[in-house]
């Protein structure tokens, strides 16, 4: 604990701090006051939405030391599961493309079917982030997380063939932008997802919209403060405002997870991260409701009004987040594998491990009663 001296220590130095940095909170502000006018009320529509989310590394890990099996699996808001798998850090990489495209090249799984689109027949092909782990390196356990937003990808890009009996709205959980694939993969992905939702339109007179909605956003974070000192989005309505290029490009370390296509339109490098144009949205009538980072998928960013309002409609019913997408809570609700669920899948672990031990299966029993970190004891 600080003592009274080294508190007010301390207090004077944040002051100087704060009082050095007056001139940062002044440039937020200015670069944010030209949205104040760009605001714009949003108009209800009616829309079938649906959304798209995966298990949550985090809280999908199945532990039992020295093994760390992980879930993927991809559900919607509907509770359609369209992917479960167990994929551990040690799982070699060459046998897992195996489970996605045959022998001959034809897809087996969503994923097999993107890595088919894209022309690759590889994980390290197909991600610069995933390596071959079938050597004595040490390997490391970030590569399955990149691997299940692969899947999450795929997933999306083959409920894009599905018939739709309703003009429908899928949201995305997170920004639709990402720095997993290798080269120039996405923006071919981007291609492809287009592709897709104009033949939905060609084929059946179906209109797909596509968004993607955060929970946090650099972009949010830095002009937080700034916008509210500057009474952006404090309005007495729903409301959204689009945040410029440059905006974007000054909340970020790497410039180019916000460069969109006008950036190659102008002789700029080209677009290979991004695959929406971010707005912030307000789906609350009252001047201090949560804004919401949203991207939108580009080729449809003239259809924001359109696509904001029909969020708006499901966001009105949030629950337990108010203003919130509703359909994107159930989807998180249905991917969560906790309490009977994941005890269950934890007592595989188990029996696959007491399975492999033979004659030494009763130790493993003995084992699972000692106390794995009795340093907890002293929180008792």
């Amino acid at each position: 604990m600080l003592d009274p001296k080294s508190q007010q220590e301390l207090k004077q130095e944040i002051v100087t701090c704060i009082t050095s940095d007056k001139g940062v909170l002044e440039a937020l502000r200015a670069e944010v006051r030209s949205l104040r006018s760009a605001v714009r009320r949003i108009q209800a529509r009616s829309t079938t939405s649906i959304s798209l989310v995966g298990t949550d590394g985090g809280n999908n890990q199945l532990q039992f030391d020295p093994f760390l099996i992980q879930l993927i699996r991809v559900v919607d808001s509907s509770n359609n599961e369209y992917c479960l798998e167990a994929v551990s850090p040690t799982t070699p990489v060459s046998l897992l493309a195996e489970r996605h495209i045959a022998a001959d090249g034809t897809p087996k799984t969503s994923l097999g079917e993107m890595m088919v689109y894209l022309g690759v027949k590889t994980l390290p092909a197909l991600s610069h982030m995933i390596r071959s782990n079938e050597d004595d390196r040490p390997v490391s356990p970030s590569w399955v997380q990149v691997y299940r937003e692969l899947v999450e990808w795929a997933i999306l890009f083959s409920l894009l063939k599905k018939e739709f009996g309703t003009d429908t709205l899928i949201i995305c959980d997170g920004l639709l932008r990402s720095k997993v694939f290798s080269k120039d993969l996405f923006a071919k992905l981007r291609i492809g997802l287009q592709e897709r939702i104009e033949a939905q339109w060609t084929k059946s007179r179906r209109r797909i919209f596509l968004a993607g909605v955060a929970k946090h956003s650099k972009v949010l974070t830095r002009y937080r403060l700034a916008m509210a000192l500057e009474s952006v989005m404090q309005t007495d309505y729903p409301a959204f405002v689009e945040v410029p290029r440059e905006i974007e490009e000054r909340a970020y370390v790497w410039s180019e997870f916000a460069r969109g296509d006008e950036e190659a339109d102008k002789g700029g490098e080209a677009n290979k991260f991004v695959g929406g144009k971010m707005f912030l949205v307000k789906f609350g009538q009252h001047r201090r409701d949560p804004i919401w980072p949203v991207d939108i998928f580009l080729p449809q960013a003239r259809d924001a009004q359109a696509i904001i309002g029909s969020m708006l409609a499901d966001a009105i019913h949030g629950f337990p987040v108010p203003h919130y997408p509703l359909c994107l809570q159930k989807a998180h609700e249905n991917a969560a594998l906790v309490d009977f669920d994941f005890d269950i899948l934890q007592d595989f672990i188990y029996e696959g491990v007491r399975g492999s031990l033979g004659v030494q299966a009763p130790d493993l029993d003995v084992f699972q009663l000692q106390d794995a970190d009795p340093a907890q004891r002293r929180y008792g």
